[in-house]
């Protein structure tokens, strides 16, 4: 039987931000745009979130729900340093370690390197370092899969610690509210309530030709999680599939230089990304997002495949010209770049127009 461990770091950029400004402890932080802009919240403290404010919530809405909220700009290189010295302390005890974000990973010390068996206080020893050398609380889910591993460090946050033993798996989903099972999100939790799936128990009892036939093949993955399976290995060698970078703008544009001066701001930061990480691409992807929040994309195959600044830029002014409604306003522009290989392609360039 497996030994997994998911580790969540609680309120990760909010937590750093109140490390470095003390003067921020108790209150309800928010980091993200400030509320008179088109930002998002990236994430806040728990004083924050017991006025409903959370991730993905615009600015503007967030101060609404909490008018004496502070806001915070992001420190993104700060996060990327923090987040790589807890990592170090994963890697302490496993090489299997699958991380899902900056906050957020899961171990397999089934094998790990102190020979310790005792996974519990393996999770406490990595919650006490994480503590001593970042300053920062991490909740964490202990189990014998990456389901109930997750669900563990959900269950007592924040700085919490969850063992759920094989014996206690039904117990503990039995008794979930379905929208707090991971990989249930708000739309498919609105569903299931619909057909009166409230909770894990009400979930178990459907068969599951049942789930397919409501949920397609994902039903498959809620009829044996309930159960207590998940046969899921850690990935730890991840290729991207995608490169991108998007700005929203503080006004919308209709100015088509000042589009295309942007679209090169874009381009030489996705050539500085594929740079540092070694990878070529040869499809290229414009996003535009107008003022009625309709998002269109176009793309076109490269000559070759680069990461060189100008030639993304010229095939992305090629993409933004072709399709640029003059009579619009833009709100947000992006590119992106796909086929992330080292194979030169002789394929013949086809713009959209």
């Amino acid at each position: 039987m497996k030994k997994i461990i998911h580790i969540d770091m609680d309120a990760f950029f909010a937590a750093i931000e109140i490390r470095e400004n003390p003067r921020l402890k108790g209150k309800c932080v928010i980091v993200g745009g400030p509320p008179n802009s088109r930002g998002v919240v990236s994430t806040c403290s728990y004083e924050a979130r017991k006025f409903g404010v959370h991730s993905g919530m615009s600015s503007y809405q967030a101060w609404n729900l909490c008018p004496d909220a502070i806001f915070v700009d992001h420190h993104f290189n700060l996060y990327i340093q923090v987040s790589n010295q807890i990592r170090e302390i994963f890697y302490k005890w496993t090489d299997t370690v699958e991380p899902m974000s900056l906050d957020e990973a899961y171990l397999d010390v089934t094998v790990n390197k102190m020979g310790e068996e005792d996974t519990v206080k393996i999770a406490q020893l990595i919650k006490e370092e994480v503590f001593l050398k970042t300053q920062l609380t991490c909740s964490a889910g202990v189990s014998y899969n990456k389901f109930l591993a997750k669900i563990g460090s959900d269950l007592n946050k924040p700085n919490g610690l969850t063992f759920i033993p094989p014996e206690k798996a039904k117990e503990v989903l039995f008794a979930l509210p379905i929208e707090k099972f991971h990989g249930i999100g708000k739309v498919t939790a609105a569903r299931m309530k619909k057909m009166g799936i409230n909770n894990g128990a009400d979930l178990y009892k459907r068969e599951l030709k049942d789930l397919l036939m409501h949920f397609g093949k994902i039903g498959i993955f809620y009829y044996y999680v309930v159960r207590g399976i998940d046969n899921r290995e850690l990935i730890t060698n991840f290729e991207p599939k995608t490169l991108s970078c998007e700005t929203t703008f503080d006004k919308d544009v209709d100015n088509l230089e000042e589009l295309l001066t942007v679209l090169h701001h874009l381009s030489e930061r996705l050539s500085e990304r594929l740079h540092r990480k070694g990878i070529r691409g040869n499809s290229l992807t414009l996003k535009l997002k107008y003022d009625n929040f309709q998002l269109i994309t176009r793309s076109c195959r490269m000559l070759n495949n680069t990461y060189i600044c100008e030639d993304l830029y010229k095939y992305g002014e090629q993409l933004l010209i072709a399709n640029w409604d003059c009579s619009r306003k833009v709100r947000l522009l992006g590119l992106g770049i796909s086929n992330l290989d080292n194979v030169t392609t002789n394929e013949q360039l086809l713009l959209p127009l």
